[in-house]
């Protein structure tokens, strides 16, 4: 059974950094993508950020390039997610997400396992 369990959210002030973690568990392929993605109140849950295991290949949406930074320590079966100056517009509620066996997947209905999520509150 694959687990995902998020972590590393919290409150920060705009301008701030933030690093959440994906730890993942139970994969039966050895190749596969992981994507973080977020939902803030009353909108529609939306791609941030996407990573494949076996190669270098990486998403960002246009309103986190060159502020967010994914990575993947496959020893640790961990994924990254690096925030930095952040805004208050990236206040949501942010969840990892799996999809076995893939390569680069970047849309919402491609992945088929999610974790709880994690809160991250930026304020102005």
């Amino acid at each position: 059974e694959v687990q995902l369990v998020e972590s590393g959210g919290g409150l920060v002030q705009a301008g701030g950094s933030l690093r959440l973690s994906c730890a993942f568990s139970g994969f039966t392929f050895d190749r596969f993508a992981v994507g973080w993605f977020r939902q803030a109140p009353g909108k529609e849950r939306e791609g941030v950020s996407s990573i494949t295991n076996v190669d270098d290949s990486r998403y960002y949406a246009d309103s986190v390039r060159g502020r967010f930074t994914i990575s993947i320590d496959n020893a640790k079966n961990t994924v990254y997610l690096q925030m930095n100056s952040l805004k208050p517009e990236d206040t949501a509620v942010y969840y990892c997400a799996a999809l076995q066996p893939s390569t680069l997947a970047t849309m919402v209905y491609q992945y088929n396992h999610w974790g709880q999520g994690t809160q991250v509150t930026v304020s102005s």
